[in-house]
């Protein structure tokens, strides 16, 4: 079972990665939970969501000690660093986020997404990268059901947008392998 929190401001994909864990999910049979959680603002305040992937059945969709946290901004990062259960994964904007952990029992990615984003154009797809990441890391789900999950996430009008999704998608993957030791 894969328990997730996904952090950051609102405005940089925080729910869409977690619907699209959701729904990819959904697609490769596992039962699913997503549970979105916001800050008292909008664009700007504070975004969370929780998603648990797992080959039984969902007891609960809150997550207090994650497998994995995904975090995009400082203020998610201090808060929910801690929180990883050891033998976890955290994932790391680090062109926005200037700490770093000093955590030995978890496995952390420091991926410069919001950098990485600019260079392919869309500042947007940071949460792509992330997730591209994540996917690459824990193997959870293949890209295929993402990108059929993107789909649905993003409103018709919007799909001129899933090649960069692509991309950025793979450029994630790709960017731990450079990280491997």
């Amino acid at each position: 079972m894969e328990e997730i929190l996904i952090a950051g401001f609102g405005g940089q994909g925080v729910m869409s990665m977690g619907q699209l864990i959701a729904y990819a999910g959904m697609t490769e049979g596992k039962y699913v939970s997503w549970l979105p959680s916001y800050g008292p603002e909008q664009r700007g305040g504070t975004a969370n969501c929780a998603v648990v992937v797992s080959e039984e059945q969902v007891g609960s969709p809150l997550v207090s000690r994650p497998t994995t946290a995904i975090v995009l901004n400082n203020p998610s990062y201090e808060k929910f660093e801690p929180m990883v259960r050891p033998g976890g994964l955290l994932v790391v904007n680090s062109s926005l986020i200037s700490k770093v952990s000093e955590r030995t029992d978890i496995r952390v990615l420091n991926i410069h997404a919001t950098d990485k984003a600019n260079e392919l154009g869309n500042p947007k797809v940071a949460n792509m990268i992330l997730l591209g990441a994540f996917l690459e890391e824990t193997g959870i789900l293949p890209d295929e059901s993402i990108l059929e999950a993107l789909k649905k996430v993003l409103a018709p009008e919007k799909h001129s947008l899933l090649a960069i999704n692509r991309q950025a998608l793979e450029l994630g993957r790709s960017l731990t392998k450079v990280m491997a030791p």
